[in-house]
C-alpha cells in the first residue's frame, strides 16, 4: 500500500509509473467519493496515458450525481464545478463566470468553507436562486435541504455545517440570461484587468482571467498592459 495525495502526487507519481512501466500492476482506491473525481488520482490517469500505461475503472458513488438526483432541481443538463478556489479573487472569478449558466452547477464544499460560498451564491446569482445543500450522502446522517440561496445563507448563520457537502444550485433562466451580458463587457481591457486586481489576484492571473472571459489568447491582453 503507498499513499498518494496533493501533496506528495508528483514523487509518488512517478514512482508509481515506473513500478507499472517495469510490469507491476496498481488499484488506485480513495476513501471519499470516486478516484480522479475533484482528486488528485486525476494526476495520475494523466501520467499513465502520457506514458501509455493501460487505465480502466470500476464504476463506484459519485457524490455529485447522487447529489443531483436528489436534488429535485432539472437533471438533464449540469455542470460538475468541483471545490471552488480558498483564494477569494479566484473563487469570485470562478461564479463570475457562472452568472449567466442556465444548467444545473454542482459543487463540492467542506463544512468550514460553506458560509462564505454560500454568500458568493448569493451576490453572484441572487437571494431567489434555488439551491439544495446535500450533507453526508449515503452516511446515517445524510439530510437534503432544498431552499432558495437567501434562505440557506440565513440558515447557516444560525446553524454550523457539519459534514460534506454537495450543492446543486439552479441555472439561470433561459430569458435571464440572454438579457443579462457578462459584467465585463462594458469594459475595455485594462479596467477588466483591473477589476480582477482590485478583487486580490495579481496581475498576471488578473490577465489570464480576463482572456479566459474573453475567449482570447492571453498574449493580445498581456500586450495591452505592457
Amino acid at each position: 500500500m503507498v499513499s498518494y495525495f496533493e501533496h506528495n502526487k508528483r514523487e509518488r507519481g512517478e514512482q508509481i509509473a515506473e513500478r507499472l512501466c517495469a510490469g507491476e500492476s496498481c488499484a488506485l482506491i480513495t476513501d471519499a467519493g470516486t478516484p480522479a473525481i475533484s482528486d488528485p488520482g486525476e494526476d495520475m490517469v494523466a501520467l499513465c496515458a502520457a506514458r501509455n500505461i493501460p487505465v480502466t475503472s470500476v464504476p463506484g458513488p459519485v457524490a455529485s450525481i447522487t447529489a443531483l438526483t436528489l436534488s429535485g432541481l432539472p437533471t438533464g443538463r449540469f455542470t460538475f464545478e468541483g471545490f471552488l478556489s480558498v483564494n477569494k479573487a479566484e473563487r469570485r472569478a470562478h461564479l463570475a463566470a457562472l452568472q449567466n449558466e442556465t444548467r444545473t452547477m454542482l459543487f463540492h464544499e467542506a463544512p468550514h468553507k460553506l458560509r462564505a460560498t454560500l454568500d458568493d451564491f448569493c451576490a453572484t446569482f441572487g437571494a431567489d436562486r434555488r439551491i439544495a445543500l446535500c450533507r453526508e450522502l449515503t452516511k446515517s446522517h445524510e439530510e437534503i435541504l432544498r431552499m432558495t440561496v437567501g434562505e440557506a445563507v440565513t440558515y447557516h448563520a444560525e446553524t454550523a455545517p457539519r459534514g460534506e457537502y454537495v450543492l446543486v444550485v439552479e441555472g439561470a433562466s433561459t430569458s435571464a440570461a440572454a438579457t443579462s451580458g457578462a459584467f465585463w463587457e462594458s469594459l475595455d481591457i485594462p479596467s477588466h484587468v483591473q477589476h480582477y486586481i482590485d478583487g486580490g489576484m495579481s496581475k498576471m492571473e488578473a490577465i489570464k482571467q480576463t482572456a479566459r472571459d474573453r475567449g482570447v489568447p492571453k498574449n493580445e491582453v498581456y500586450k495591452v498592459m505592457v
